[in-house]
């Protein structure tokens, strides 16, 4: 999973845990909050009657009879007003507030009352009483918890908003470096060493440790292309000197059958090393990008001239050969020559293990992914399943189809280091007595 995305799914997580906490520890804090709203409004209709009482007196408030309450309920029931005569010595003055029920015209509701204990003008203890319903403070709570909830919910919403763009934003010099100048960098010369813009230290860091890094490694390809190209010259130079010198004393008739045996003998080890040398220094040249890829290449095109190459040796085992590309591809960027050489290696050993009278098919067919893959199979007798994983190693030889190791172990390091040059993958897929099948893959997802 990318940084970008954990850092959004991490701050979406904790959002959604705040939520979950909020919805637990708002609804006791609102409850909280709307019983003392309704405290304060009930001492300030305290404080105002005691104002009426004192500008007035109680003639307003107290019936004849001075035993009767007076009483005041608002036409919804959600508040009443009493005043009543106190019977008993009471404390003066006392306040406490409670939850009770009341009987209203005969139905019974839940008020919260403040109970204020009060000397009248006429030197009486006087308790005044007022209520508010509860259902009003419970309308008045749900409405809160609501309002909080829905506060909480968007406002985590917006912050995870901002904090993906802001994440999106910080990361873009990582994305930069990732995806700009690291990816299909198969050669420090395809490095771009321009300075990424960020203000993030770590960043600049990182950014100056990979410009630092690539400098080394350009020098270090930078000499050992200095170091093929001197082995490959010293080593050509005497092996085409021996080979002339060969040659001339083959040329003369006075030399004796058994020396010229050794000659020609001495000539095939020449002509192996310089092959290996030639080789050598190819997987070189490619891994050191020396060769251009400014061609769009018909694989079709490709595959007729290696047929034709490969069609004496074809014909002298009596092996088929049948290409069948639906559609065929054309590679867009890729070196003619280097392409060639590939395909003829996987031909070559399709034909050197095949078995005689057997077959040779190349299917080409694209990818679900939208690439391209070719494969070459044969009919010869497979290879060993503890041999596969070591296939593509240089100068590792393996017993063909009679018995003995063939060729130099170079083929197809060659052919899987010109497929890393064209941005593919050469994969093989083969059992003992069944054949052998090399993919080899264009446009694949892994690269």
């Amino acid at each position: 999973m990318r940084l970008e995305a954990k850092l959004a799914l991490f701050n979406a997580l904790s959002k959604l845990l705040l939520v979950v906490l909020g919805a637990l520890v708002i609804p006791p804090i609102v409850g909280r909050v709307a019983n003392s709203h309704t405290d304060q409004h009930l001492h300030q209709k305290k404080e105002e009657m005691l104002a009426l009482i004192r500008r007035d007196g109680l003639v307003a408030f107290v019936r004849e009879k001075q035993s009767e309450a007076y009483a005041d309920y608002n036409i919804l029931k959600q508040e009443y007003i009493s005043i009543t005569p106190e019977t008993t010595t009471a404390a003066v003055p006392n306040e406490r507030i409670f939850d009770e029920p009341r009987q209203v015209e005969k139905e019974i509701e839940d008020f919260r009352i403040l109970s204020y204990t009060f000397l009248g003008p006429d030197q009486r203890t006087y308790r005044l009483e007022i209520g508010s319903s509860l259902a009003t403070v419970e309308l008045l709570t749900a409405t809160l918890r609501r309002m909080a909830l829905w506060v909480l919910v968007v406002g985590a919403a917006l912050t995870i908003g901002t904090d993906a763009v802001f994440a999106h934003y910080l990361l873009r010099p990582l994305r930069y470096l990732i995806t700009r100048k690291l990816r299909g960098v198969r050669h420090p010369s395809a490095f771009t060493f321009e300075p990424v813009t960020t203000s993030t230290t770590d960043f600049r860091r990182l950014d100056d440790s990979l410009n630092t890094m690539m400098r080394a490694l350009e020098s270090a390809f930078a000499k050992e292309r200095e170091f093929m190209s001197n082995v490959s010259h010293e080593l050509l130079t005497p092996v085409s000197v021996l080979q002339s010198r060969f040659e001339n004393m083959l040329q003369d008739a006075t030399l004796p059958e058994a020396h010229s045996l050794k000659i020609v003998e001495s000539q095939r080890t020449l002509y192996r090393l310089r092959n290996t040398v030639k080789t050598l220094l190819l997987i070189a040249n490619i891994e050191n990008a020396r060769y251009l890829r400014d061609e769009a290449v018909p694989l079709a095109s490709v595959l007729a001239e290696v047929a034709e190459e490969l069609d004496d040796r074809l014909q002298q085992r009596d092996i088929s050969l049948t290409v069948d590309l639906q559609p065929e591809y054309v590679v867009p960027r890729a070196n003619r020559t280097l392409l060639f050489t590939l395909l003829l290696n996987l031909l070559s050993n399709a034909v050197k293990y095949n078995r005689t009278g057997g077959s040779i098919a190349v299917l080409g067919r694209p990818t679900a992914n939208g690439g391209y893959a070719v494969r070459v199979q044969d009919t010869g007798p497979g290879i060993a399943p503890e041999n596969l994983p070591h296939l593509f190693d240089r100068f590792r030889r393996f017993a063909g189809g009679t018995g003995a190791p063939e060729g130099y172990g170079l083929g197809l390091p060659i052919a899987r280091t010109i497929a890393a040059f064209h941005e593919a993958t050469l994969t093989v897929e083969s059992m003992v007595d069944q054949g052998t099948t090399f993919v080899l893959t264009f446009g694949s997802e892994e690269l």
